[in-house]
């Protein structure tokens, strides 16, 4: 029989108990909310389509009207995906991974995107640095939400430098960009749910991205100066018995 928790073990046991149920009630709201949304945005297409047969000033009126509530539908929908991205427990599928591999494969994803931005992606990827244990899905959603992140910053262009390398028992990830940057007050807030300083974020990518990399092992930070470009750095944990295997 286990031993009786004490008063504080069991506080923090029905806090975390708590907290599960509500995410799991979040969860199913948003589930739920998502298939009526469908149903409008379906019907918004369909009467849109009517309306654009007509020429008459009431009808493009109307069309104008539509045009509004199906923007707000995709805005809902961006929401929720975000929130059922952000909220979304699982266990992580953990394999050795090259690391530089992954991020290649990111880069040339982001690639077409990256030239459309005007934004010049620079690589220093160390060709010696040991495997990590990856969820290769989740890394990648990761990665591409601060690779995205880093674009937002530069809305005339600019560079991103990428650049990876191994330190004593972590492998470190550098993603540094020639953006607008940010102050202090915004630094401090952006891995806080639905903080957001653009008016179309829903605020949950960065905090998802801290997650995924809190269910790593690894951790998160942010330098930032305004006018002076950002740089996130990841560490992840490299374990001791793929240590052995690269050395």
């Amino acid at each position: 029989m286990e031993p009786p928790l004490d008063d504080s073990a069991a506080t923090v046991q029905r806090l975390m108990d708590q907290y599960t149920e509500i995410a799991r009630l979040a969860g199913g709201l948003a589930h739920e909310i998502k298939n009526p949304l469908s149903t409008i945005r379906l019907n918004m297409e369909l009467l849109a389509e009517d309306l654009g047969e007509s020429e008459t000033p009431a009808a493009r009126r109307a069309l104008k009207r539509v045009d509004v509530v199906r923007r707000e539908c995709q805005r809902l929908q961006s929401l929720l995906d975000d929130f059922l991205s952000f909220a979304k427990v699982r266990r992580l599928q953990l394999e050795p991974t090259d690391l530089n591999h992954q991020i290649e494969d990111v880069l040339e994803f982001f690639a077409p995107e990256a030239r459309e931005a005007g934004v010049e992606v620079v690589r220093y990827l160390d060709p010696d640095l040991p495997h990590v244990m990856l969820d290769r899905e989740a890394f990648r959603q990761a990665l591409l939400n601060l690779i995205i992140n880093a674009k937002q910053a530069m809305p005339d262009g600019g560079q991103l430098v990428v650049r990876t390398a191994a330190e004593r028992d972590v492998v470190v990830v550098y993603l540094i960009d020639s953006g607008v940057g940010m102050d202090d007050r915004t630094a401090s807030r952006m891995f806080e749910a639905f903080y957001s300083t653009k008016p179309s974020g829903s605020g949950l990518g960065l905090p998802t991205t801290q997650k995924i990399i809190a269910a790593h092992g690894g951790r998160i930070g942010v330098q930032s100066e305004v006018g002076h470009g950002t740089q996130f750095t990841i560490e992840l944990p490299v374990p001791a018995r793929l240590v052995g295997k690269e050395t």
